[in-house]
């Protein structure tokens, strides 16, 4: 599809399109707007940077019409606080020409803030499952009128536990409506769920998450451990000319704090961080500084930074080797981003290999490997995880695998407890009934 003029929408979102400079729909936002537009559900495979957003937006809002009406019409959930605050504000991009209300729903604010701007009416509400569920439980929220349901991210949900409100969620709403679903991969989780909740949903599939972008040069260096990482890690980031722009990715928030301190150290105001651990104006400061330049290094777990736009990145580079292939193909598409010119670093242990290699599988190509600088400090600190562990042979988990001085139970204390003969005697005197119907079988035999 060369162009927006060929959907038919209405002139307040062309005009809102033009003020975005968007010229052309992307292949998930051109497949998706006659399959959403027809009422049917509807499950999308992309991944990240592919304008999912806009892709199930831009028929919604085609379809919604003016009304004074108190309670919502369309939800979008979302896993994360920062994503629900990015998708209300291109919500009001895409609807600035329109009279259309939008409110953010998520966990870690005022509760009855959020209980009052519902109260007072709204179209759309994009929300955490979390939070959304304790509001409707409090029945601050009425799901009646709700005719469309979008879950974006749906892997991450799943990921981070939210099976048990997603489901409740949706066994609340209305049996008539219409369900969209965005995912970057196709698990067995992701399957059930489908199976569960959609009626023959229509599938698009854009960029299976086993494809490289073109645009991305992908490169990798072996080393020795985390804490020689940081060093290769401080080595590169003093090219400030080439490293303009780097996204950091670390497994968990463990990690993400201990390279921050380190990175801290030698970059200062450069650098900055974000996890699930940090305060919710923290994040979003951390956020907002990394768009506006104002920090060049961003340090971030996957969960923080899946979905979020973070614009313009020139480097990623990964500090761990995810054990899942694809989210290492979601890593990497946060850069080469708007057919730009990206780098993807791969920092890699000798027992992080076969995860590199179950990666190389996934996307059939090796990943370019750089002769370790011979300038980088190898160090001997490991962390605690990379330590190795003391076997107790005296507390074995396995009897097989100790030593001498192990030795078995006698036989006459491997026999089972059973309470002491008065209790035995007890028990048999007074058993329950052979069938249940024969209630009074203990009392006639007691009689006998």
């Amino acid at each position: 599809m060369e162009s927006f003029n060929e959907l038919n929408i209405s002139k307040q979102l062309h005009y809102a399109i033009t003020d975005l400079g968007f010229e052309k729909p992307t292949p998930i936002q051109a497949q998706s707007f006659s399959v959403i537009m027809s009422g049917k559900d509807m499950v999308g495979i992309a991944q990240t940077g592919t304008g999912k957003t806009f892709a199930y937006m831009l028929p919604l809002l085609q379809n919604l019409k003016f009304s004074k009406q108190v309670h919502p019409r369309i939800m979008v959930l979302v896993p994360t606080r920062e994503l629900v605050l990015q998708v209300v504000e291109e919500i009001e991009k895409f609807a600035k020409y329109m009279t259309v209300r939008v409110v953010g729903i998520y966990g870690g604010t005022n509760i009855n803030r959020q209980k009052e701007a519902v109260a007072q009416g709204t179209d759309i509400i994009v929300a955490t499952p979390g939070r959304l569920y304790d509001l409707i439980i409090s029945r601050a929220i009425q799901l009646k009128t709700i005719k469309n349901v979008v879950i974006d991210e749906v892997d991450v949900m799943l990921d981070l536990g939210f099976r048990f409100q997603l489901t409740n969620i949706l066994e609340l709403l209305p049996d008539r409506r219409q369900n969209i679903m965005f995912s970057a991969t196709m698990t067995d989780d992701v399957n059930k769920f489908i199976h569960d909740f959609f009626i023959a949903p229509t599938t698009v599939s854009i960029a299976v998450s086993g494809t490289p972008l073109d645009n991305i040069s992908q490169k990798a260096y072996r080393v020795k451990n985390f804490y020689t990482k940081a060093n290769l890690l401080k080595h590169l980031l003093k090219q400030k000319e080439e490293y303009k722009k780097v996204l950091v990715f670390v497994p968990n928030k463990k990690m993400a704090d201990l390279l921050f301190e380190i990175l801290e150290g030698v970059f200062g105001d450069e650098v900055a961080v974000i996890h699930s651990n940090k305060t919710q104006n923290y994040r979003l400061r951390s956020i907002e500084n990394f768009n506006a330049e104002t920090t060049r290094i961003l340090v971030s777990t996957d969960v923080m930074a899946r979905g979020l736009d973070l614009h313009k990145i020139s480097h990623v580079i990964n500090v761990d080797t995810p054990n899942f292939p694809e989210n290492y193909m979601h890593r990497i598409g946060r850069t080469g981003r708007a057919e730009q010119e990206g780098t993807s670093i791969l920092l890699y242990t000798e027992k992080e290999a076969e995860a590199k290699k179950a990666i190389e599988d996934l996307m059939g190509l090796k990943i370019v490997e750089i002769d370790f600088p011979e300038e980088v400090e190898i160090s001997k600190q490991l962390t605690y995880e990379e330590q190795p562990k003391v076997v107790e042979i005296n507390n074995p988990i396995n009897v097989e695998d100790v030593g001498p001085a192990f030795h078995e139970k006698k036989e006459k204390n491997r026999k089972e407890n059973q309470g002491g003969s008065y209790k035995r005697t007890i028990k048999q005197k007074y058993k329950k009934p052979k069938t249940r119907g024969d209630k009074n079988y203990n009392r006639r035999k007691k009689g006998r």
